[in-house]
């Protein structure tokens, strides 16, 4: 007879945890942790003053520029901080990117899309108001665009124009005749980020300080706002068609546990967000959809354990029959939880950029994900199941109170006499 064969156990079979008898505790510490993310949203953006925003938001949602800029020589984070402000670009956010030992590069986010923001396309027009003989009649220029339109009343050379941008502050690649002659229109096109970030860093460091710029994205305001909430909508979709899939999979006794617990794992990832204030951009966004999928599944996978206890074991209390089946799938949840969780913690530690901030949103969601679905969908659980069964109590007695109790005969008789 073959041996039988053994296999590594998580969590040893007949382990019985109690999960269910503390469960005041755990739904106290949720409630506590989700108090906290609805405080920390207004404190970041009233008290804190070196926050500002209720998020820490990426350039995806509030615009800007982000570039990762190489170097040839060794730099601090402050010196190119200085360097910006030195150009003018104010509010840098520069972080180290890449390894140690490797070519020295930083990642730096500018809240500006177009070195010429609204201010200072103001200030370029008062200064151009009058060059030479030749009077401004119109000024056009786009938030985030790297195109001016200049129409004087006579006709100019591109030489003049360009030395008077360069007066007013702003540098120029290129000046050209715009439309028919008699218009005297002028298109102008501007040096982008990329050029004046690298010209701030020469000017700062020394020349050829900048080794390259190998990547650059930028998003203009009303793009970043509107991502915004395209985000929100996708986020609250999701939740929705979750809600659809719930009301078929089960009844109204285990569907608001799941609906609970999802929204619960999205708000306290949110709320380390807060805490922490990482970047908060559209990766960020990804991971907490990532995370509902991922907290629906465990949910729903307890959820049916225990469906198929309550029918097996019809003779013991609800509490039992769920506290048994969170045992007997410890073991599955432990490792599914643990595989996401360490190869995510592998990228926290060694990513860079939003990669690690994804990594961090799933680990903060993963335990959170775990932890709802045995302390947070199971008491849920079991508190309906009680108001469902007093519920089917209460109708069955009912019609006992209408039935009418049964007469003799020889008592009707008396009555009647």
């Amino acid at each position: 007879m073959a041996e039988q064969q053994k296999f590594f156990e998580v969590i040893k079979s007949g382990t019985n945890i109690d999960f269910i008898g503390n469960q005041k505790y755990w739904i106290g510490s949720s409630i506590a942790l989700v108090l906290l993310t609805f405080l920390m949203l207004p404190i970041n953006a009233y008290v804190l003053k070196d926050r500002g925003h209720v998020l820490n938001w990426g350039v995806d949602f509030k615009g800007g520029t982000e570039l990762v800029v190489e170097f040839n020589k060794a730099v601090e984070a402050s010196q190119v901080h200085d360097a910006m402000t030195a150009a003018g670009l104010h509010n840098a956010d520069v972080v180290k990117y890449g390894r140690e030992g490797g070519t020295p590069s930083f990642m730096i986010r500018l809240g500006a899309v177009s070195i010429m923001s609204g201010e200072q396309a103001k200030k370029v027009e008062a200064a151009l108001a009058r060059v030479g003989d030749a009077s401004l009649h119109k000024f056009e220029s786009s938030e985030g665009g790297d195109k001016v339109y200049l129409r004087f009343d006579k006709n100019l050379d591109n030489d003049v124009i360009k030395a008077a941008l360069r007066a007013a502050g702003t540098e120029s690649t290129d000046v050209q005749a715009f439309g028919p002659p008699e218009d005297h229109t002028y298109e102008v096109t501007l040096i982008g980020m990329e050029g004046e970030v690298r010209k701030a860093l020469d000017a700062k460091l020394g020349a050829g300080t900048v080794k390259a710029i190998p990547s650059v994205s930028s998003v203009g305001a009303k793009a970043g706002k509107q991502l915004q909430v395209d985000g929100v909508r996708a986020l609250l979709g999701a939740i929705l068609l979750i809600v659809i899939y719930v009301a078929f999979r089960f009844d109204f006794r285990y569907g608001p546990g799941t609906i609970v617990a999802l929204l619960h794992d999205a708000v306290i990832t949110v709320g380390a967000f807060a805490v922490t204030y990482k970047e908060f951009s559209l990766t960020t966004l990804a991971a907490i959809l990532t995370i509902i999928g991922f907290s629906m599944n465990d949910t729903i996978v307890v959820f049916d354990r225990i469906r198929e206890n309550a029918a097996k074991y019809r003779d013991r209390k609800f509490d039992k029959v769920v506290n048994h089946a969170i045992n007997e799938t410890l073991s599955r949840t432990i490792l599914t939880s643990a595989t996401v969780f360490f190869v995510t913690l592998a990228m926290n530690i060694f990513g860079t950029g939003v990669i690690r901030d994804f990594a961090f949103a799933m680990n903060v969601g993963v335990i959170v994900g775990t932890y709802s679905s045995i302390f947070i969908a199971s008491p849920i659980l079991i508190w309906l199941n009680e108001k469902y069964v007093a519920m089917q109590k209460r109708q069955a007695a009912r019609p006992e109170r209408n039935v009418r109790k049964p007469v003799r005969r020889d008592e009707e008789e008396a009555v009647e006499t």
